[in-house]
């Protein structure tokens, strides 16, 4: 496991699958079992500590990117205020601000009731689909504790250093007026993508069949 300090607050390290399974964990396990995971992870913080006296207290912001070989985590310790009320997480705030939210809603619908005759048009007629893109594992544990969206068909999958969350909607299930609602909170903490799940399922690595939502508080929570 290589590791690099970045500062007195954050440090990054590499671990290869190879390495992975040498200490006796199954790759794919470390995405669905939350127990084996969190094994895995307080297991390489305490290399981290020992090599690099890093030590681990109050919250901690960890953000995990799946490369080809291995995971790249970055951990950050949490900044406690002086009057220890209060802690300042190193999350940006520059998140897909280009354009106003309801702007967003309104392309993306666009794009789905008025589309191109190209390989973006849905496949099925009563079916509207969306991929939402999300930079940070984070955003996803953050939007899944809102309410009413455990009930969409969901899926969840990683792509160069993204994560995709696949939604669909049956027409006859959904208003427009409600999609426009969904597609408001979904896009509160995810970018719009234009990527067609044709090639999201061809060249993605599936995270999470379907129940995204309900998995990442399971797991994650």
């Amino acid at each position: 496991m290589d590791i690099e300090r970045i500062n007195d607050h954050t440090v990054k390290f590499y671990i290869s699958y190879i390495d992975i399974e040498e200490r006796g964990f199954d790759r794919e396990e470390i995405w669905y079992n939350r127990d084996r995971s969190e094994e895995l992870f307080w297991e390489m913080m305490d290399e981290v500590h020992h090599e690099e006296e890093f030590v681990v207290e109050g919250p901690l912001w960890i953000q995990v990117q799946a490369l080809d070989k291995g995971l790249e985590i970055l951990v950050t310790k949490a900044q406690i205020s002086k009057d220890g009320n209060k802690f300042e997480l190193p999350i940006s705030d520059e998140k897909f601000k280009d354009l106003p939210i309801d702007a967003r809603i309104e392309d993306l619908l666009d794009n789905h009731f008025n589309p191109n005759q190209d390989e973006s048009q849905t496949e099925f007629d009563d079916r509207m689909d969306f991929l939402i893109r999300f930079q940070d594992f984070e955003d996803l544990i953050a939007l899944s504790k809102r309410t009413g969206l455990d009930d969409l068909t969901t899926k969840l999958f990683f792509f160069e250093g993204n994560y995709y969350l696949y939604t669909e909607f049956q027409e006859d299930e959904f208003e427009e007026d409600q999609i426009d609602d969904i597609l408001s909170i979904l896009l509160e903490y995810g970018l719009e993508s234009n990527m067609t799940i044709h090639r999201m399922e061809e060249y993605g690595k599936v995270i999470m069949e379907s129940n995204v939502f309900m998995q990442i508080r399971k797991y994650f929570m």
